[in-house]
């Protein structure tokens, strides 16, 4: 078999780490049969691009600013098994402390799937999907309405905006696109603007983000972990990871 070119090596680890999110080093190195110094020129090759994030001891998959205008339907698509790990380790959280403020993420979304059937529940959204999504459901859905956003399925603008503005939520559920021990980071002002608003007006925060999200960031802060009291993921994360929660008074679930 002909030997593979370093080209051609480098285009299949990008298209490994899209596939899976997060990979390690050894991983890349055992996949590939190059040594871990190949695999990291590699990766600085693919970081330099912006395809990647460099994190210890590996990397994970970037949501570039040329495709994070993804449809919210491929992005549903993407992870369920993390988003549906998420769903259930969030449901007690979440079914527990009605009024809600949730934002359109895929992710929340799914979480709110796994307990449509609570009656007692009340949730203030800005995302039209979840009403096809929770048609037979129990709880509550008040709408915010305002301006459409079609890629992402939900309602921003000022009058999103007041309407949370107009109701105090005993929690708030959002989602991100990266999170650091600095911050919680987002890609779009408009959909950022909207979940700083719902924290502003709810007694706590509860952060949905599986495994791919940690250490990875995106355009702009969102707010900083200080301002987050419950994160909900999928998977054990590090130990390094564990202790920044502890050390923010942030309670880890997983």
């Amino acid at each position: 078999m002909a030997r593979l070119s370093g080209r051609d090596r480098v285009e299949q680890i990008k298209n490994y780490i899209e596939s899976n999110g997060k990979v390690s080093i050894s991983e890349l190195s055992g996949n590939w049969n190059v040594t871990e110094e190949t695999v990291r020129r590699d990766l600085d090759k693919l970081e330099n691009a912006g395809f990647v994030t460099r994190i210890h001891g590996g990397a994970i998959w970037n949501e570039q600013p040329g495709r994070e205008n993804v449809h919210f339907y491929e992005r549903q698509r993407r992870n369920l098994d993390a988003k549906r790990r998420i769903a259930e380790n969030a449901a007690d959280l979440l079914s527990q402390n009605s009024p809600l403020f949730t934002d359109s993420s895929t992710t929340v979304v799914e979480a709110l799937k796994a307990i449509k059937d609570e009656p007692k529940l009340t949730v203030v959204t800005n995302s039209s999907e979840l009403f096809s999504e929770i048609k037979s459901g129990s709880f509550s859905i008040i709408c915010t309405g305002g301006i459409f956003n079609e890629k992402s399925m939900s309602f921003q603008g000022e009058n999103a905006k007041n309407i949370f503005r107009g109701y105090n939520a005993r929690l708030a559920v959002i989602s991100c696109k990266g999170l650091k021990p600095d911050g919680i980071y987002d890609s779009y002002e408009s959909e950022a603007e909207i979940k700083r608003v719902m924290l502003e007006n709810a007694e706590k925060v509860a952060l949905l983000a599986d495994h791919t999200k940690f250490d990875n960031t995106a355009f702009l802060k969102l707010t900083d972990l200080d301002h987050i009291d419950y994160l909900v993921t999928d998977e054990e994360p590090s130990q390094e990871w564990i202790t920044c929660c502890e050390e923010h008074g942030v309670k880890l679930i997983f």
